[in-house]
């Protein structure tokens, strides 16, 4: 019995060292092995093994108390009851430090368990957050850009705005050009038609100064 206890004593201290001090994959191992010990059947039979261990401590307890009342009552120890009373309480030593190792795995697992999901909704919010980061940068950008655009496109706004009032004016100054050479032009018809009525007038007098002169000739 005493053997088989430092057996499972130096097991679970092992499990409990490697759960404690990462050494490569081993961590992984022993929480492998915890994780199949915890499902299917392995939860009842550890209990049952718990529970079966508490009896003997208790009896060990016992035994030990007996033994001890019984020198005292004696006023001495006989050497039966001496080897007797350290086996007994090396066997109590034993299951009690297995329970408190059993104990210590248990929640060592849990915390790390606990752990390792928080890693992983830790490295998930952190990628959500880059992503998020991302995405403002880029929304930033194309803010940027689109102001950019909008300015080039107020300044090319202007610029038309600026080029049509200058179209404008040139207008104004052609029509006014335009109705200015009208006005030369009506004034020109006038002057053509005065001087072919002048004409007319100098042929018909022509014409009778001719007439005249062939009936004095």
């Amino acid at each position: 019995m005493i053997h088989l206890l430092f057996l499972v004593l130096f097991a679970e201290g092992a499990v409990a060292l490697l759960l404690m001090v990462k050494v490569g994959p081993l961590r992984e191992l022993a929480m492998r092995v915890v994780d199949q010990v915890k499902t299917g059947k392995g939860p009842a039979t550890v209990k049952t093994l718990a529970c079966t261990l508490s009896v003997i401590l208790m009896s060990n307890v016992a035994s030990i108390l007996k033994i001890q009342n019984r020198g005292l009552k004696l006023g001495t120890v006989s050497p039966m009851d001496q080897v007797l009373w350290r086996t007994h309480l090396l066997e109590a030593s034993l299951i009690g430090y297995t329970l408190f190792l059993a104990f210590v795995i248990d929640r060592l697992h849990h915390y790390l368990q606990k752990l390792m999901t928080l890693r992983k909704t830790s490295s998930t919010s952190r990628e959500e957050v880059e992503k998020l980061q991302m995405e403002n940068r880029s929304l930033r950008e194309k803010e940027e850009k689109s102001s950019g655009e909008t300015k080039r496109l107020q300044r090319e706004v202007v610029r038309l705005n600026e080029s049509m009032k200058k179209l404008k004016s040139e207008a104004k100054e052609h029509e006014r050009k335009a109705s200015v050479a009208e006005a030369h032009v009506n004034a020109l018809q006038k002057q053509s038609e005065e001087l072919l009525l002048e004409y007319d007038r100098l042929l018909e007098d022509n014409q009778i100064l001719q007439t005249q002169l062939l009936s004095r000739g």
